[in-house]
């Protein structure tokens, strides 16, 4: 699929742009001398930049040609010191974040990013999966999750729950709002994947009552409660199905006679085994609520084996098998594509940036978040983007450079910053002839 052209609202300052609107509503608290918009833009800047710490953006950010730059690129008339930004942002409520989601998928939408990512029948897939941020022997919070050792010693950490749209062919996945597996206040047990879905989901489609969705998730979401929820909600599903975990639904589609299988090979020498059935019991505890079935053998020239099956609300034939295979597998792009990318490409995921008494590690993880959302589609979108990483030769020696030029000049734009990595000027220093 080949990205759109380039346009200034789906390019870095566009999207930033979007991003400074939808913080300025958020509302102030009196007494602070810098305003809410510009510690949330300040944070944004820190992923944004790829900044390893939040100590190292607070050196940098005193420095004249770094806050001229914040200015001119982020608009942001004051940067805060570190303390004062883990103060403030403490104190957001996450959810006041949510509306940027909506804002930047809406813009994306608008300038037609999306042309070529819807997958069947004009449903987008959602890929949704769990993951963790943040963890700790010693620094909590009243929100933290708790994980009794054995040996005496406990482990704090909080996880979210992610919701990603991808497509099998494209390298993009663009997040929606991710939902926080966080402690309620004064509950004694710790939150759970399920609530968190219940959250997500029913939160999603008040957000998004249009969209077209099929979600896709691993085995243990293929359970009674949770597809009687993605029903409710109109969500079509393809959903994981382990044989150990579902032995009624294996044993019946091993019995029935209406069962069907079918063996492709291709040129290269894959060979693609499946067989379907449709209108199977999910289980015993749920026999009324029938589902369709599809298993998947993959085998490759080597000989090397792998098997998948899935249950869906999708009726199967055998001219949508592989096209359902793939969308069922596209499911680990949230993995690869999105939690991995954060860990290994400059987002310094696994960082802790701080934690704080009410809501900081959420908030950052957020401006993270969006900050990956914001670059997302900028890949797609915005072909000075492209050209750069093209350039750069990579990611993270896009961030590095990107940076460097930060540090050193003073950047009018984001257009002048991207070519001047597209097209490098020469640099000549002047002998000391003193």
């Amino acid at each position: 699929m080949r990205a759109p052209f380039c346009r200034k609202d789906l390019s870095a300052e566009g999207l930033l742009r979007e991003a400074r609107r939808v913080f300025g509503k958020i509302p102030e608290r009196p007494g602070n001398d810098i305003a809410l918009v510009d510690h949330l833009m300040s944070g944004l800047a820190l992923f944004g930049l790829k900044y390893p710490s939040l100590l190292q953006f607070d050196h940098d950010r005193q420095e004249e040609t770094v806050r001229a730059n914040l200015r001119a690129l982020y608009g942001i008339e004051r940067a805060p010191c570190d303390t004062r930004l883990r103060e403030r942002l403490d104190a957001v409520d996450p959810a006041e974040l949510r509306p940027l989601y909506q804002a930047l998928l809406g813009q994306l939408q608008r300038g037609k990013g999306l042309e070529g990512f819807s997958y069947l029948d004009g449903h987008y897939l959602l890929s949704v999966d769990g993951t963790g941020y943040f963890s700790s022997h010693s620094v909590h919070c009243p929100q933290c999750a708790e994980k009794h050792h054995r040996h005496g010693t406990t482990t704090y950490y909080h996880q979210m729950l992610g919701a990603v749209l991808v497509h099998p062919d494209a390298a993009e996945v663009f997040p929606l709002a991710p939902e926080p597996i966080l402690k309620p206040d004064g509950a004694k047990k710790n939150d759970c994947e399920r609530n968190a879905a219940k959250r997500l989901l029913s939160d999603l489609r008040r957000e998004h009552p249009h969209l077209k969705l099929i979600v896709i998730e691993d085995a243990l979401a293929s359970n009674g409660p949770h597809i009687h929820l993605l029903k409710e909600l109109d969500l079509r599903f393809i959903l994981g199905a382990k044989p150990s975990d579902h032995t009624v639904l294996f044993d019946w589609v091993g019995a029935s006679e209406r069962t069907t299988e079918v063996t492709l090979t291709e040129e290269g020498g894959y060979r693609h085994r499946l067989r379907y059935l449709n209108g199977v019991p999910l289980n015993d505890t749920h026999f009324e609520l029938e589902v369709n079935f599809l298993e998947y053998w993959e085998q490759a020239p080597d000989g090397a084996v792998q098997h998948f099956s899935w249950v869906t609300d999708l009726p199967i034939d055998e001219l949508n098998l592989m096209t359902l295979m793939r969308g069922g597998r596209a499911r680990w792009k949230i993995e690869n594509e999105t939690f991995n990318t954060l860990k290994n490409q400059g987002y310094h995921f696994e960082h802790n940036f701080g934690h704080g008494h009410q809501h900081l590690s959420t908030v950052l993880m957020h401006l993270m978040m969006l900050a990956f959302l914001i670059d997302q589609i900028q890949q797609r979108c915005c072909r000075l983007f492209q050209a750069a990483v093209t350039a750069a030769k990579s990611k993270t020696r896009l961030w590095r450079k990107l940076r460097t030029r930060f540090d050193l000049c003073l950047i009018p734009s984001w257009e002048a910053l991207y070519r001047s990595i597209i097209c490098p000027p020469p640099l000549a220093l002047e002998p000391d002839t003193s």
